[in-house]
């Protein structure tokens, strides 16, 4: 019955002209086969409605015709396709019947459930539930739009595939890539070849992108760089995760952090940060942890350790040996720093005081000359700052020192001590006044027994580190990093 009313439609509306007019007298041959022709293309067209897994096509006129023994209908103006969920409107198309596939043209509109994609050109493969463009196509799913150079989607898995000047946006993010493909069941995002994701705050940069919508969970892979303008941060490195659920970011793969931060006076200076990991979390007042094989420089200091975490909201930076075999190491101006932990705190990007506990051991080289360190070790050793200047020191705990004397600049032996506590202040760098406390002993040793036995005079836990990193080196391994990124 279907058939039927399908077949007295078309004779009625679009085939009518097949057909003589009854004042014409009988039929001619010709017009005979070129009606019966008419109807046998129609019930091809009706019939493979019926064959193509509940296929229709409608639209305001419809040509039918064989090109290479191949059966061909043309449906034009207003033209609706549906199958089952899916519906595909066009101004014209076309349908070679044989392979089930329909070219479409002129505001190409394919809707699924939420789904809405566009374009001018495209084509309809239904046996395989696929819509293909090689022209300009969007797609809006909600509050997802995507506009591509070109696209096909598989209205059966419903992924969406483009390629070409990819750009991305929903309510928070814009992303731009070579390559997309949309999940949209698992709200899942594939992004390959000049991948960039921006929000509010961030710019992120790599080769290729994971991303799922639903968990905020994004992955990076290649050449990755983390910037962020308002904060003056940049993280460069190989791989990166951004859990926005649980305010996690990770990035792997040798990253290096640069910083720049604004000091009172004005001036600039540069936070350098490597290691093998880098991680941040944003729900502990915005904690960065460096891992493995890090080094530091920031003006003045510089470290080379195995675990250091950056507190920016109460600039706090904390140094601990993670590792038996690895002590962690502080430089700050001619001084060097060793314990199992250290604490910097900083105000106003400038540095307050640094604690040092556990096996404390400070080593200053001499100001006039160089192969003459002035050493203390102790439990705990304390270092308070005034104006980014040291003004004090205190060792508390198992004290030993070896401070060497000068007379009118000219060397006049060493002082070896040991005590309970000492308290040692500063002014310009230079010492002002020492106090000892709790069974204090001294040993002083003449010029003439120090004189060119330096090494002869040095703590049982003096040790100099030759890695001391300094802005240069780190700022020639940014360079490296960079170009690698590029």
């Amino acid at each position: 019955m279907m058939i039927y009313n399908k077949l007295k439609y078309f004779l009625k509306k679009d085939c009518c002209y097949f057909i003589p007019k009854k004042s014409s007298g009988k039929m001619s041959g010709g017009k005979i086969l070129r009606t019966f022709y008419t109807l046998f293309l129609l019930l091809i067209f009706l019939l493979s409605e019926v064959n193509a897994q509940s296929v229709t096509i409608i639209g305001d006129s419809l040509k039918g015709k064989a090109i290479n023994g191949k059966s061909i209908r043309e449906v034009i103006g207003n033209v609706v396709i549906t199958k089952e969920k899916t519906k595909i409107t066009c101004n014209r198309a076309i349908q070679y019947l044989a392979d089930d596939i329909a070219e479409l043209l002129g505001n190409v509109i394919v809707t699924q459930d939420s789904v809405i994609i566009k374009t001018e050109k495209g084509r309809y493969l239904s046996k395989q539930e696929l819509t293909i463009s090689d022209t300009t196509v969007t797609l809006k799913n909600k509050k997802v739009n995507l506009i591509a150079d070109k696209g096909r989607y598989n209205t059966e898995t419903k992924i969406a595939e483009f390629f070409g000047n990819v750009h991305f946006n929903d309510s928070v993010t814009v992303l731009t890539s070579d390559t997309l493909i949309y999940f949209k069941e698992e709200e899942k995002i594939i992004a390959v070849g000049n991948v960039e994701v921006a929000d509010s705050t961030t710019i992120i940069k790599a080769d290729s992108l994971v991303h799922f919508r639903k968990t905020k969970l994004t992955t990076g892979y290649g050449n990755v760089s983390i910037i962020n303008e308002k904060n003056k941060l940049s993280i460069f490195g190989n791989e990166f995760l951004d859990d926005k659920k649980n305010k996690i970011t990770k990035i792997t793969g040798n990253p290096f952090l640069i910083k720049v931060e604004k000091q009172n006076n004005g001036k600039l200076d540069t936070l350098f940060i490597q290691s093998k990991i880098l991680q941040a979390k944003k729900d502990s007042g915005n904690i960065l942890i460096a891992i493995d094989s890090v080094t530091i420089n920031r003006g003045d200091f510089s470290s080379v350790n195995d675990y250091t975490i950056y507190n920016k909201s109460n600039g706090q930076i904390t140094i601990l040996k993670k590792n038996e075999n690895s002590t962690p190491v502080l430089w700050y101006e001619n001084s060097q720093i060793t314990g199992d932990s250290i604490y910097i705190s900083l105000d106003s990007n400038k540095v307050k005081n640094v604690e040092i506990f556990n096996e404390a051991l400070l080593i200053s080289m001499d100001s006039i000359y160089i192969d003459r360190y002035n050493q203390m070790s102790g439990d705990t050793i304390m270092m308070n700052f005034r104006n980014g200047k040291l003004s004090e020191t205190k060792v508390i705990g198992n004290v030993l020192s070896i401070y060497y004397m000068y007379e009118d600049k000219e060397p006049n032996g060493l002082l070896k001590s040991s005590a309970k506590k000492i308290k040692i202040e500063f002014e310009n760098n230079k010492v002002t006044d020492v106090k000892m406390y709790g069974s204090p002993m001294s040993e002083y040793h003449p010029e003439k027994l120090v004189n060119g036995n330096e090494k002869g005079f040095t703590l049982p836990s003096f040790y100099l580190y030759g890695n001391r990193p300094d802005k240069f080196l780190m700022k020639r391994r940014l360079k490296n990093k960079l170009t690698s990124v590029k």
